[in-house]
């Protein structure tokens, strides 16, 4: 439960925008992810601190909510990138972002402190705003 106070937190300080994923024949939370790192000098923004229950891992859900982040960020928001990024031993989660139409850009090096002490490899993803209407189609 210390991932909602978190998310809690940075709502309130307006840093990120969590969403909870719910399934609607059930009306059962079946996950949850964000929209964070905002700027808007820049136009762009970060879709992350997203986890899927495992009964719907694999079944295309996180693809589907992606793309209708995408289209909100480049087509309500006006934004000119969309960005991702995950531990780079998540070979799941690169899958999906690849799934979604993100494009691998590189890999940060020891860029975070794992809970568990590990020094986790961030690798990034991005979508342009004019590679946008190749990935809705």
């Amino acid at each position: 439960l210390n991932w909602i106070k978190i998310a809690i937190k940075s709502i309130e300080n307006e840093e990120r925008l969590a969403f909870t994923i719910i399934d609607r024949k059930n009306d059962k939370i079946i996950g949850s992810t964000s929209l964070g790192n905002f700027s808007a000098r820049d136009k762009r923004i970060e879709i992350g601190w997203t986890w899927l229950s495992e009964s719907i891992q694999g079944t295309g859900i996180n693809q589907i909510i992606k793309l209708i982040l995408l289209k909100y960020c480049f087509e309500e928001l006006h934004l000119e990138r969309v960005e991702s990024k995950t531990d780079v031993l998540n070979i799941a989660a690169r899958k999906g972002l690849k799934k979604s139409g993100f494009i691998e850009e590189g890999i940060l090096r020891s860029h975070t402190l794992l809970a568990n002490g590990r020094r986790r490899d961030s690798i990034y993803y991005s979508v342009l705003k004019h590679e946008w209407n190749n990935i809705k189609n």
